[in-house]
């Protein structure tokens, strides 16, 4: 009996392609230790910027308990099972995905090239990768979309403004733009404790940058009696000029800039908690999908199915809030424990996604054993955009679904589809 031909795909062209024109890749190496320290290096004369995006809260014991979780589970292949040729389509919310990976938001790009979320917006659209675009951005909504193109497939999320009249502006602009689902993070009601930018006083917002989404909205621009702008921010950023220039050269310009920028955060991490109760508001003036990113204890996720919610994203902000927390992928365990959950998913009412510690295919596959139905990448990406821009990005999205691939069909998987929950089977807890 002969072997079942093998069917052409993107990733396994990607795959080809590395070994048949013998390039080196855009990166420099497709190790992501090799990569990471690539982006520190471009970084070194603003070492700020870099600390900024990569860095974590407190000690970053939750940022390392996010690798140490993905560690501890390990995978179990399954042998001479036909997996020739592997399908990673998955369908979310009645859409289609070529890949179950997700661009996770990530605010201020600017700060680490000069251009910023647009470079990420069309690397997602050129792989085909779904792009959800952060409040925290340093280019506008409209911007943002246009950069992602008609057939890009975005999210929004939205860091929630205190005001009510500024949070419906948001929303309209974003479903005015293609934005087809709304993120609410949870966890960043305020900034978290960061020694590296507390050692430096180091806040893009403060001088300008990240609040770009706000300084093209009418409704923030307008209560302040200025009218919307859709900016491009300098690069590189340098907060200590902007800073002598309003304070010590009475620059009206810089002026204006610092103080929108404290307004701005104001809105959005003014440290004003919202509770279970104010989710109304959000569904009375949002048509479509809403996600909750930020959860970690199974009673929050069993809440989010009580109040409607249609989807939720395990994670701890890659460790970026809370210092001393459980790893990701362990509450992502924890939750997928409960019957109440797995039903819930298991009907449809309820998306699972993950979020948080994510580098490889492998720990795409990991995740989604534990349950996740997609998985966020994170701080990879960001490593492609300090060194390479658009292609930066690129390289890494096209990486990790294609190790995705390679790596689904050695452990005995033909479809994406059937390695959610399949935790008992493919994976194995180790003690290290």
């Amino acid at each position: 009996m002969s072997a079942a031909p093998v069917q052409s795909t993107q990733w396994m062209k990607y795959f080809g392609d590395i070994y048949g024109h013998a390039k080196p890749p855009v990166l420099g190496s497709f190790a992501l230790k090799e990569i990471e320290d690539t982006a520190r290096e471009v970084m070194k004369d603003h070492l700020p910027a870099y600390m900024y995006t990569f860095g974590s809260a407190g000690t970053c014991s939750t940022d390392a308990e996010n690798r140490c979780a993905f560690n501890r589970w390990k995978i179990v292949p399954a042998m001479l099972r036909d997996c020739t040729n592997r399908n990673v389509e998955t369908t979310i919310f009645g859409e289609k995905f070529h890949a179950p990976l997700f661009i996770a938001p990530i605010g201020v790009q600017g700060i680490l090239h000069a251009d910023g979320e647009l470079a990420t917006a069309r690397a997602a659209a050129a792989c085909g990768i779904p792009f959800i675009m952060s409040s925290a951005s340093s280019r506008s909504i409209e911007d943002v979309a246009k950069a992602n193109g008609p057939n890009g497939q975005r999210w929004y999320q939205l860091y929630w403004p205190r005001t009510d009249e500024i949070t419906i502006s948001l929303l309209n602009r974003a479903k005015a733009a293609g934005f087809s689902a709304l993120v609410i993070t949870l966890d960043t009601m305020l900034l978290g404790w960061r020694p590296h930018d507390l050692d430096t006083a180091y806040i893009p917002f403060f001088y300008g940058v990240g609040i770009q989404v706000g300084m093209s909205d009418p409704v923030f621009m307008k209560s302040h009696g200025y009218e919307p702008v859709h900016e491009t921010t300098k690069f590189p950023f340098e907060p200590e000029k902007i800073r002598d220039a309003a304070l010590k050269e009475g620059d009206a310009n810089a002026q204006k800039v610092m103080k929108l920028g404290k307004e701005w955060l104001g809105q959005t991490n003014s440290g004003s908690f919202r509770s279970w109760e104010d989710l109304q508001f959000i569904k009375d003036h949002w048509d479509g999908p809403i996600i909750l990113k930020g959860i970690q204890r199974t009673s929050d996720a069993e809440k989010a199915i009580d109040m409607g919610i249609h989807g939720i994203i395990v994670s701890n902000h890659g460790g970026r809030q809370v210092d001393g927390a459980i790893g990701s992928l362990d509450a992502l365990a924890k939750i997928m424990r409960s019957q109440k959950i797995i039903q819930a998913q298991a009907k449809g009412d309820l998306t699972i996604l993950f979020d948080s510690g994510i580098r490889t295919g492998s720990d795409v596959i990991k995740a989604m054993a534990m349950g996740a139905q997609g998985v966020l990448i994170a701080r990879p990406y960001m490593y492609g955009l300090a060194t390479a821009g658009q292609a930066g990005v690129e390289q890494i999205l096209m990486q990790t679904v294609t190790d995705m691939h390679i790596t689904m069909g050695l452990c005995g998987y033909s479809d994406v589809n059937d390695l959610i929950g399949k935790r008992d089977e493919l994976l194995e807890l180790v003690d290290n």
